[in-house]
């Protein structure tokens, strides 16, 4: 999972370096597409459940699994990107979300408390813990700021499957939830927007918008807690 995690970041970091005004979002999936193959790693998101591309790239209002295609990026976008492979029968996952050029200073306040919850929601990954101490902890961020929690979409525990149980809520009271123990691996990805938590999906099937319009970050890590505490897997 070290490995497949470390491909999954080298390859969002590709991504990211190439995401300009004018660029298509369908070019950033051909890139990560071929990065895999340089890696001969296998897109864990193209095929599954029916999803057709190698990576999601969701922009402005857009929260999750947005469909590359041919959109075009502009400046001031926020472009989020979600990405995952499978090595050797184990997964890795994660998200960044990045302002193209100059983004509106509320953009830049949304992208960072949401980058701040996820390492609240990962601080909270102890043994004797609950699960649930990592949902009040992004919670606690997101809302103090202001800004709203994504309530329809969760992190999961991930390994052999891309998408195990727990299902890890980023909203709720502490204590809750199985007890926390070395060994456990978990996807970690707290979801958020400016406005209301409520989303809706396009007639894709895929892409879930903000049902105000309002803009969306998301961040994650795949983590793994071992008897000598969290190790973050997809960090570079």
């Amino acid at each position: 999972m070290e490995v497949a995690n470390r491909i999954v970041a080298e390859i969002l970091e590709g991504v990211k370096e190439r995401i300009k005004p004018g660029i298509e979002t369908r070019e950033l999936d051909e890139l990560a597409e071929e990065m895999c193959r340089q890696r001969r790693v296998k897109p864990a998101f193209k095929g599954y459940r029916g999803y057709p591309r190698s990576i999601c790239v969701s922009v402005n209002e857009e929260v999750v699994h947005g469909i590359p295609g041919p959109r075009c990026i502009k400046a001031g976008d926020v472009v989020s990107l979600d990405f995952g492979v499978k090595y050797e029968g184990f997964y890795g996952d994660a998200a960044i979300t990045v302002g193209v050029g100059e983004v509106s200073a509320k953009a830049q306040t949304l992208i960072a408390v949401t980058e701040e919850s996820l390492y609240a929601g990962i601080a909270q990954v102890k043994a004797g813990g609950r699960l649930s101490d990592i949902s009040h902890a992004v919670q606690t961020v997101v809302e103090g700021a202001g800004f709203g929690v994504i309530r329809e979409f969760v992190g999961h525990g991930i390994g052999r499957s891309l998408h195990e149980d727990p299902q890890i809520a980023n909203f709720g009271p502490p204590g809750r939830g199985p007890a926390l123990q070395a060994g456990m691996t978990f996807a970690i990805e707290p979801m958020t927007s400016m406005g209301s938590w409520k989303v809706r999906i396009l007639q894709d099937g895929w892409t879930a918008i903000t049902q105000d319009g309002s803009c969306a970050a998301h961040f994650e890590h795949s983590v793994a807690l071992t008897e000598n505490g969290v190790l973050i897997l997809s960090r570079l």
